[in-house]
Order: structure tokens, then sequence, then C-alpha cells
């Protein structure tokens, strides 16, 4: 049976990372952290944890690295370029959290492995409130000797956790379905509430029908009253879902799957980002709606 592991190495204490590494201080984990910003630091030693000054020293020693960076790219840069995972003690387990492609997390499976540690494909959901309140949904892809190693790790970040397939990239792999079904309702949110507005139907009266009936979902009842806000506090980028729709296209396109709603969805957070809005909230495609359905010159 596996120990359970002590000392934790986490990379990426942003919005969602910050929090994340301060649950594992809270359970009693040793965490030391890095992130390139001195403020993100610093505000996990205040929380009880521990600072580094680069990867490769936060990864020092460490029975398990955490990695909630922003792609495969930063993985990889964080683990062999920063050489992080040459750091880590024998055997440890890396523990990959991040919104990457099946094919990217298998490769770096390997890699990992002719070190003698161990990946575990973990990606979340759950946004930042699922951070903060420990509740994220983590789907994992990894043998089962390790999944059971990583478990008290996993369980401190949230309490749906799901062990998908033996093997790194099936985490991924649901992440990517999950992400199609996120990025499409809302857009679709998004262009439901276009046709209302166009048509001089209140748009807050139309989500509240909506957030009650069979038309409703999760996403239309979180993002749906954000739409109306001019400015709202970013939870999640538009440029977030850029990339992860373009993952979900990139999965389709080598499993020969046709996703047509997929692409489309992915064009109109594109089109949202074209026009300046990618650092905003999510919930602000509908600006590319709005744009793309003003009216006419002669109506103004």
């Amino acid at each position: 049976m596996p120990t359970q592991p002590t000392s934790i190495a986490f990379v990426g204490l942003g919005a969602m990372g910050a929090p994340m590494a301060e649950n594992l201080v809270k359970r009693q984990f040793r965490v030391t952290g890095f992130d390139m910003r001195a403020s993100a630091r610093e505000a996990l030693v205040a929380a009880g944890g521990h600072a580094a000054d680069s990867a490769k020293a936060a990864a020092e020693g460490a029975e398990v690295l955490v990695l909630m960076v922003v792609n495969a790219a930063q993985a990889r840069s964080v683990l062999f370029e920063s050489q992080a995972m040459d750091a880590l003690a024998p055997g440890a387990l890396v523990i990959l959290m991040a919104t990457c492609p099946p094919g990217e997390v298998e490769a770096i499976a390997a890699e990992v492995a002719r070190s003698g540690r161990h990946l575990i494909d973990a990606p979340v959901s759950g946004g930042v409130n699922g951070a903060r309140g420990a509740t994220l949904t983590i789907m994992v892809g990894a043998p089962q000797d390790r999944f059971d190693q990583a478990r008290p790790v996993l369980d401190a970040l949230g309490d749906k956790v799901f062990h998908v397939g033996q093997k790194p990239g099936q985490g991924a792999t649901v992440k990517t379905v999950n992400q199609l079904l996120c990025g499409v309702h809302i857009a679709v949110a998004a262009e439901a509430l276009s046709l209302a507005e166009k048509a001089g139907i209140d748009g807050k009266l139309l989500f509240e029908i909506m957030g009650g009936s069979a038309a409703s979902s999760w996403m239309l009842r979180d993002r749906g009253p954000r739409m109306h806000e001019p400015d709202p506090p970013v939870a999640s980028a538009v440029d977030i879902f850029v990339k992860d729709l373009g993952i979900v296209l990139d999965a389709g396109r080598a499993a020969k799957t046709a996703l047509p709603l997929a692409a489309a969805a992915h064009q109109m957070f594109l089109a949202s980002s074209g026009l300046g809005h990618g650092g905003r909230d999510d919930s602000q495609v509908v600006r590319a709606y709005r744009a793309l359905n003003a009216k006419p010159a002669n109506d103004a």
C-alpha cells in the first residue's frame, strides 16, 4: 500500500492555483510553491506554506509536484527546461492539472516515466469557486496504484474525484469533452440572448424564464447574469475557451470525429477575442454576437 505523500511542490499560484495550494496547507501537507509573481509566493507564505524562487527549488526533494499551469507547453517548461522533475524525490508523482491535449499528456507521461517518476493526468473543472471551496471535479487518468497514492492530495482539492482510466491522457480526454459542452453551452446562451435583445425582449427576464425551464443549463444560470454586466469580474477568460475549444477540435481531427457545434462556438470566442475582449470574462462572448447583430446604420 503506497504511503501518503507529505511534501508537495506546487507550481502555478494563479486564480485557481493559489486557493488550491492553500487548501493543501490546511490539510497539513508541507507545500512549497512557485509562481513568477512575488505577490503570489508571499500570499502562500502568509497562508502557512513555503515559497521558492524557482520551480526547481520548489521541487527539491518533494514527493509530489502539482502543476496548475496554463497549458502543456508551460508544463514542459517547468518539468524539463527548469529541471524541476530532476529535483524531485525518486519515484515522485507529477500531478498535471492543466487542460492539455490528450496526446501531449501521453507524451509528457512517457518522458516523466523515463526519469523514474510517475505522471498523474488530473485536469479539473469547477473554476475559481471550486478551487476556493475544495469542491473541484477532478478527472484522473493513471494506473490504480498511482491513483491510490495521489488520492489524499486530490481529495484535498476536490470533492468529486473520478478515476476515468488507467492511462495518462484519458483524464485529458474527459476534460476535453467537458470543455466542448461548457463552451457550446456558453455560446448558445449568448446566441439566445442576442436573439431576444434584437427582438426587444428584456434579457434578464429571458434568463429568469429559461433558467427554470427545460432549456436551462448550469452555464446559462451561471454565465447568463454576467452577460448583462458591462465588465464582470473574470472567473474564466474568453481566451481560455479559444484555447480549450481549439484542443477540442484537435481531438476531433485526431479521432476523425465531426464536431460542428464546437467549431461554431470556437469561432464566436475567437471573434470576441479578435474584438479585443480576450481577457474579459468568458460570458463576454456575447459581445461578438452583439457586434454581429448590430442594428443597421439606417436604423440608428
